[in-house]
């Protein structure tokens, strides 16, 4: 979702998805993440899981969460020397600091959607703090 907004704002960004545990490393998306993602223009059935790597740390200039489980494991994970910055994806939206979005994986196809209209807006500030700061940008 990144990714795609981020291009049609014709920002030169590097977008990439993780996890912070290896249950789907190497598996494509959830079948309806993959259905709500090309419902809205978005095709991420190429994508591959894969764990969130020490290197990422320095790799990237942002990491984002988007609950506050995973971002208790991603500062966990942090090398001692990391250089991005880390925050919630919803941090990114003024009055949702600290929230989480929640998790469809449980439930069915409507929570997907459900989850992909809860990060609409952070997508859409992100978009405009990155386009304004660049890697500076703070959320």
């Amino acid at each position: 979702m990144l990714r795609d907004a981020a291009a049609r704002a014709c920002l030169d960004i590097i977008v990439d998805s993780v996890g912070t545990a290896d249950y789907h490393v190497n598996d494509p998306p959830d079948p309806r993440a993959i259905a709500t993602a090309r419902a809205h223009g978005v095709d991420i059935s190429g994508a591959l899981g894969r764990r969130l790597a020490d290197e990422d740390f320095h790799t990237f200039t942002h990491i984002f969460a988007l609950d506050k489980a995973n971002m208790a494991g991603i500062k966990a994970r942090a090398p001692r020397h990391a250089t991005a910055s880390l925050s919630l994806v919803l941090d990114a939206v003024a009055g949702s600091r600290g929230e989480s979005v929640d998790d469809p994986y449980y439930g069915d196809e409507a929570g997907f959607e459900e989850c992909w209209q809860s990060l609409r807006p952070a997508i859409d500030a992100m978009v405009v703090e990155f386009a304004n700061k660049g890697v500076d940008a703070r959320f």
